[in-house]
């Protein structure tokens, strides 16, 4: 409820259902039976893919065929909709799609009405999350909102104009944060391809800065295939440290700051870092500022790396070396092959440290690894100043957002 003040502020602002703010499609999984619906052709959008506190989402990991997109034609959600998680854990996230898609049905979505301001949608269902899940059945073990009750949902709505308005003072944060990280996946990519040219096709530059191959660089022959001279075959063990995770006690946990950053597995990753969801009074291990976090369990093989030192649950090891940005792309070019060592046979996949410290790979001569950190720390550096802004943009935005959907904070322009 709002208060008298607020309440004469909004005076021309309407109570709105959500079901009047546009078309909503509840989505559907395609059956196991047809596998031909799958393929590469129609966004398939599931909460597992909402994996950023982006604003946009692009990127998923499963896609349907040209069959699949005829079969669900009627589903299709086009693209700039507002998408939204209606069960489970997770229930109440909220993302526009930058490509068409079908979504499963664990996601109500909106086709918006042109008499409403679709980026207004947005922030009004990011400001309502409590509210969505207050609505919500099946209480807070597997919370569920369904299409009826979704579409009955009411929350203020301003005039067009002041829509478009408030949703373009929030949009200019999201958009320089989408700006940052597309920046800092730029940078990945020239470190990422820097690592493969001289980690994977050996062409480094020798003592004289030329590439070691274009130069004449002796390559040395083995068992295995020729490496270059000063390089050996060995383990990641050889090189690498690695900690296994090993979760507190229950009761030390807790959402308020209290103690260390705790990190479970793979549903704490972000883009490149942890996102903060649970603190632990009572660590057990330990990660080190810009280790490589690597989930052990369901899924094995992804990673991230911490910024600050952290407790890390059974689900993740911590990966270490003096060489902080050369660890990440190691492991990063080496997650294909950690998940072929993966325990299928376990009720989660899983992987042990042992079969971690023996993966195989060609191990670079020091000097290598050494100039390789100099050149790359300078492209991490800015990924992490990068990241640092797109945290204090976000904690900006989130704390206007509340003011400007209750009223609170008018934009220029608009007043009673």
């Amino acid at each position: 409820m709002t208060d008298q003040k607020t309440q004469q502020i909004l005076t021309n602002w309407k109570e709105t259902t959500l079901g009047e703010t546009g078309i909503v499609i509840t989505g559907k999984t395609p059956s196991k039976d047809n596998p031909k619906d799958w393929g590469d052709c129609l966004d398939f959008i599931t909460p597992t893919d909402f994996v950023s506190e982006s604003k946009y989402l692009s990127s998923v990991d499963r896609k349907l065929s040209e069959d699949g997109k005829e079969r669900f034609q009627r589903m299709i959600i086009p693209s700039g909709s507002v998408i939204v998680t209606c069960i489970g854990s997770d229930m109440g996230k909220v993302v526009i799609n930058k490509n068409d898609c079908l979504t499963n049905q664990q996601i109500n979505s909106i086709i918006v009405n042109p008499d409403f301001d679709r980026d207004f949608i947005f922030y009004s269902l990011k400001y309502a999350y409590p509210i969505l899940r207050i609505h919500a059945d099946g209480g807070s073990t597997m919370p569920i909102l369904n299409k009826s009750t979704f579409e009955a949902l009411s929350l203020p709505f301003p005039p067009f104009p002041e829509q478009r308005a408030i949703a373009s003072v929030l949009s200019a944060f999201d958009d320089k944060i989408e700006l940052l990280r597309e920046q800092n996946k730029t940078l990945e990519a020239i470190a990422q391809t820097l690592f493969n040219r001289w980690f994977v096709e050996f062409n480094f530059p020798d003592e004289n800065g030329q590439p070691y191959l274009d130069s004449g660089g002796k390559m040395i022959d083995s068992e295995l295939g020729e490496i270059p001279e000063g390089w050996r075959f060995g383990k990641l063990g050889d090189e690498l440290e690695v900690v296994m995770g090993q979760s507190p006690k229950g009761e030390t946990y807790n959402t308020e700051n209290d103690g260390m950053e705790f990190y479970q597995g793979r549903a704490d990753f972000g883009e490149r870092f942890p996102t903060i969801r649970l603190f632990t009074t009572d660590p057990m291990k330990v990660a080190e500022p810009m280790d490589v976090l690597l989930s052990v369990r369901a899924p094995v093989g992804e990673i991230n790396q911490t910024l600050r030192k952290c407790c890390i649950g059974r689900g993740l090891a911590a990966i270490r070396s003096n060489y902080k940005s050369y660890t990440f792309y190691r492991l990063f070019n080496e997650q294909e092959k950690i998940k072929l060592y993966e325990d299928s046979g376990t009720v989660f996949g899983s992987i042990t440290k042992s079969a971690i410290e023996n993966i195989e790979y060609v191990v670079p001569s020091q000097d290598t690894v050494r100039q390789f950190e100099e050149k790359v720390h300078i492209l991490d550096q800015k990924i992490f100043n990068n990241h640092f802004q797109i945290q204090a943009l976000s904690q900006l935005r989130d704390t206007l957002l509340p003011k400007l959907m209750r009223g609170e904070m008018r934009v220029k322009g608009f007043s009673d």
